[in-house]
């Protein structure tokens, strides 16, 4: 019997009509309920709880959670997955961090270190992924312009001085004015970044320094601050230094090297981020503009991971040793993760995540997670090539929506799967909001883009603890944490059901989550108090949920199994 499945009908009706005319009974674990109506009240998490809290389960533990414990505990008790390759296009990842011990993907048919493209793939010793921002000798870049300084860059001489603009031209003349806008308003608030961070690092001094007066060896706990409060609860100036105190204490990354590093990269977007006269591909001396020029690079997948330490929380978030766990825990210990750079400080060049799409499905990745985003694409062509490169291999792409707050549009949000028309080049792309661990009206993590017709579901991103460079950890928040967790699931899927498709998992993942049905904050510029239906904030509107996917991922891989009998 062929099974034939489009993105226009819905994917769990589809799997309920194949049971029933199979006579399919489902597995004795049954889904739990995808439909969640009420809030519930917030409650201040402990310790643990704060750093698992994505793992936990709505119905058991009020925690609106992946149900990753449950499924654990549960489903796969006793069962034992197949490995899984998730390449992470991202910036450099920490391949030595204690946590990801034994978790990097090796190219077994590369002998390291020999100067050698021993497997002919076109990459010399490749041995755990490869560094698409460096050249032979080793540089790397460190910063690169924004896609739409790129577009001023290339269109500027065109259209600059042209009066008339023709029909021909009237696409990438609107894109060149957009850009224009956008590169105008950044310039602008790049200098109130720098006057914004180092006023509030100077007000966080002066409320530490006016509290010595009543501690005169600075140790005091929240305990003593509150009773300090509570003894002069007219002296509102008192009261806003013990707010600030406290509140920094809970952010202790906030101190004067991260201000002094942050004025850097303030400085450096001056200089290069947003200077149409740098060359951001000196270093790596191609051709950005001619996706047939591959011969660039390298494969130092870990350079500069203090400075650019994204991808290094995203590896942690999807793959973090579960069995040795010393700091924190990924989805799976089946997952292999395969770095793959692209990200620097500034955006990511469309011929850079096209070729990096290619290397991953070439090289064996079932999942490729782009937890990164830009307003523009200068070469989206390029891009949807390669996802349906990738659609044609059987892999699923997994990108964040983004965290400007907003409602997103087909091209104000890249990379995308929709072109021009407003139509899906492939079914193996799922890009997603984040969720927060309050079931109420800050279920939206208030950071997270969303869209009914742009963003495919929610999955947990906010306060995800995970690995950080030279073995230490971090709590981070935004849609990037939420693609991660999201790419970390559909690895799991995989690693027990390796014969379904990039689609059907795709599917799975949107229709077996939990449908979460009152209203959350939206705010916008014209409406402070806004609010929508969290289920109208995505096409699923619905929050990826482990537990349940697993369990319709075995009931789809059985209704497959008897119809090839």
């Amino acid at each position: 019997m062929k099974i034939i499945t489009t993105n226009k009908f819905s994917f769990l009706l589809l799997v309920t009509l194949l049971a029933s005319f199979y006579n399919c009974k489902s597995t004795s674990k049954a889904i739990h309920k995808t439909v969640f109506n009420d809030t519930v009240p917030s409650k201040p998490l402990n310790e643990t709880d704060l750093k698992t809290w994505w793992f936990k389960d709505i119905y058991t533990d009020s925690i609106p959670g992946i149900s990753l414990d449950k499924a654990y505990n549960t489903l796969l008790k006793h069962k034992k997955g197949k490995q899984v390759t998730v390449a992470v296009i991202d910036m450099a990842v920490d391949i030595n961090h204690e946590d990801l011990h034994g978790q990097i993907w090796t190219n077994s048919d590369e002998i390291p270190n020999n100067g050698i493209d021993d497997d002919n793939n076109g990459y010399v010793d490749d041995v755990n992924g490869w560094n698409f921002l460096g050249n032979k000798n080793g540089d790397n870049a460190r910063f690169v312009n924004y896609e739409y300084t790129r577009i001023i860059k290339k269109y500027e001489t065109l259209f600059s001085k042209l009066t008339v603009i023709s029909s021909k031209d009237s696409l990438q003349y609107n894109t060149y004015k957009r850009a224009k806008e956008k590169f105008t308003d950044r310039y602008k608030t790049s200098f109130k970044d720098t006057i914004r961070i180092n006023k509030k690092y100077n007000r966080k001094k002066e409320a530490e320094n006016a509290l010595l007066h009543y501690f005169k060896d600075g140790k005091y706990s929240n305990k003593d601050l509150d009773s300090l409060k509570n003894s002069y609860p007219k002296d509102t100036l008192l009261g806003d230094n013990i707010y600030l105190v406290k509140f920094y204490r809970e952010r202790p990354y906030f101190n004067e090297a991260y201000v002094k590093n942050y004025n850097y990269k303030v400085q450096e977007r001056y200089k290069k981020l947003l200077n149409v006269n740098y060359n951001d591909r000196e270093v790596m001396g191609d051709n950005p503009d001619d996706i047939n020029d591959p011969n660039y690079g390298n494969n130092i997948v870990n350079y500069d991971v203090a400075f650019l330490s994204h991808g290094t929380f995203m590896a942690g978030s999807i793959a973090a040793n579960r069995a040795n766990a010393i700091g924190t825990q990924g989805i799976s210990n089946n997952i292999k993760i395969m770095p793959l750079n692209v990200s620097a400080y500034g955006d990511e060049h469309d011929k850079d995540i096209a070729l990096a799409i290619r290397y991953a499905v070439n090289n064996g990745a079932k999942v490729i997670n782009m937890s990164f985003g830009k307003s523009f694409s200068l070469y989206s062509q390029w891009v949807f090539d390669a996802f349906k490169y990738a659609e044609k291999h059987n892999v699923l792409l997994v990108t964040s929506a983004g965290n400007s707050g907003e409602k997103i549009s087909a091209n104000s949000n890249y990379p995308n799967d929709v072109n021009t028309d407003t139509i899906e080049v492939c079914d193996n792309f799922l890009k997603v909001g984040a969720s927060s661990f309050k079931a109420n009206a800050s279920l939206r993590n208030r950071s997270s883009n969303y869209s009914k017709t742009q963003v495919d579901v929610f999955c947990p991103g906010y306060k995800i603890y995970t690995t950080a460079p030279n073995n230490t950890y971090k709590v981070g928040s935004g849609t990037s944490s939420a693609a991660a967790i999201t790419s970390g699931v559909a690895a799991l899927i995989f690693s027990y059901y390796p014969n379904l498709t990039a689609a059907q998992v795709k599917h799975i993942l949107m229709d077996s989550g939990i449908q979460y049905n009152f209203p959350v904050k939206t705010p916008t510029e014209d409406d402070k108090d806004k609010t929508t239906p969290f289920n109208e904030l995505s096409k699923s509107g619905k929050i990826i949920n482990a537990y349940n996917a697993l369990v319709m991922a075995e009931r789809i891989a059985s209704v497959f199994r008897k119809a090839k009998k």
